[in-house]
C-alpha cells in the first residue's frame, strides 16, 4: 500500500468547490482545507504508483480550480495510542 499526501494551490474562492470535487473518491481518506503555501491537502492510499500517478494527472490535475501540486509519499507511519480527539484537541 502506497500512502500519500497530496497539496494542491488552489484558485481565490475556488476552495470548497475542489474539495467537495476530490473528497469522494476512493482512494481519499481525508481531503483538508489548509493555510499556508499551500490550500488543499488530500491524505490518500493507493495499491500501485500507477494508481497513484492516475488519480494525480487525471483527478486532482485535471479538477478545475487546481493551480498546483505537490506530492509527497509517506516513507513510514507512526501511529500513536490515544483517543480521538478533534483538531482543537478536544476529546
Amino acid at each position: 500500500m502506497i500512502f500519500a499526501y497530496i497539496l494542491g494551490k488552489v484558485e481565490r474562492g475556488s476552495e470548497l468547490d475542489v474539495l467537495n470535487a476530490l473528497k469522494n473518491f476512493e482512494q481519499v481518506e481525508k481531503a483538508s482545507i489548509i493555510y499556508g503555501a499551500y490550500d488543499l491537502c488530500i491524505e490518500a492510499n493507493f495499491k500501485t504508483m500507477e494508481e497513484l500517478n492516475e488519480f494525480v494527472f487525471n483527478a486532482v490535475r485535471k479538477t478545475p480550480g487546481i493551480k498546483d501540486t505537490c506530492t509527497l509519499i509517506v516513507a513510514k507511519i507512526f501511529h500513536k495510542k490515544s483517543q480521538k480527539r478533534d483538531v482543537h484537541g478536544v476529546a
